[in-house]
């Protein structure tokens, strides 16, 4: 409880940043900017048109459903999303997940697209009373819900017919029709160019990536979806990319058989060595088995490189492409 109370304190005291008082005046803290027009301007000030048009560094991940906090379905989009940041060389800076709550949802997108360049939502997109998410991130960025044409047309084209209706016909109102709607009734900003809100990656799929304030990409939460759905948003950003030709991050993984404290020192003074060249040192225990994992990681390739025999040397180590390859 007492956690609870500092919590809710603490986004009381920073209402505006954390978009408590909506839209026209969330902001983000002021060291993150953007440059716009040849000057420097505060995150919150940005247009959803600079948003979506920014190079994008950091990343974050929003996972929305009861079933996964209920421990009814475990959670893979978050897993496939940071391998994907990962070849990208995107920073995915966090991953959340929150249940089917509408006050819960804004505060996260709000937040989320202030403080990252790009952001993905999964799950809460079907036709059932439950699925909100299109609904709530409408509220959290002051739109409407209006039908997108070109997805229902594409919906009305590419969906199978299912057992459970039939008699179903598109020229009929009925409470499946509704239902249905329910799905390409999307957030839109009127004043925006519609071809940047919604995105069609894939011919043979109805579903659009819906793409609100610039920056917040909302997918459906079944993994084979999400995932076909994110494979075919990379030319949608490869030219946003720090590195367009895709190289993304380097790792390289070190399997030791000395214990964690037995490297400790070292690992400590190695980090601080390579910090300035953007890499970052991670030491991680393998229960269990009988060796542990150091790694490297950062965009230097070459500076990487040149490093590793010297660390794994120190760690009497010896060099793997995956953690159980030694098992």
């Amino acid at each position: 409880m007492i956690s609870r109370l500092s919590q809710l304190a603490r986004h009381l005291s920073v209402g505006s940043r954390s978009g408590l008082l909506g839209p026209a005046t969330a902001a983000i803290s002021s060291s993150s900017s953007s440059s716009s027009g040849g000057r420097v301007l505060p995150r919150a000030m940005a247009s959803a048109d600079e948003r979506n048009s920014r190079t994008i560094h950091t990343a974050a991940c929003l996972i929305i459903g009861d079933e996964v906090l209920g421990g009814k379905t475990t959670d893979t989009n978050s897993a496939y999303m940071a391998k994907w940041c990962f070849s990208l060389g995107i920073n995915l800076k966090r991953v959340e997940v929150v249940e089917d709550d509408e006050a819960e949802i804004i505060e996260a997108v709000q937040r989320m697209s202030d403080r990252y360049d790009f952001v993905v939502t999964s799950g809460g997109i079907g036709p059932t009373h439950d699925d909100i998410t299109y609904q709530s991130i409408a509220k959290a960025f002051g739109l409407k819900l209006i039908l997108h044409q070109e997805a229902y047309e594409r919906m009305k084209k590419l969906t199978k017919p299912h057992h459970s209706h039939p008699n179903f016909s598109w020229d009929v109102e009925s409470p499946a029709k509704t239902a249905r709607l329910r799905m390409v009734q999307l957030p839109t900003d009127e004043s925006r160019d519609l071809a940047k809100q919604a995105l069609f990656p894939r011919d043979t799929l109805w579903v659009p990536i819906c793409v609100v304030n610039g920056n917040v990409h909302i997918l459906p939460g079944v993994p084979r979806l999400f995932e076909s759905l994110l494979e075919g948003l990379k030319p949608f950003i490869i030219e946003r990319l720090v590195d367009p030709e895709g190289k993304g991050i380097h790792r390289v993984i070190i399997s030791t058989p000395m214990s964690e404290s037995s490297v400790a020192s070292y690992l400590t003074e190695l980090a601080a060595k390579v910090e300035p060249k953007g890499v970052k040192v991670g030491s991680y225990p393998r229960w269990g088995k009988k060796n542990n994992s150091v790694t490297l990681v950062g965009r230097d390739i070459e500076y990487i490189e040149s490093i590793a025999p010297e660390v794994i040397e120190n760690v009497r180590g010896k060099r793997v492409n995956s953690e159980d390859e030694e098992d």
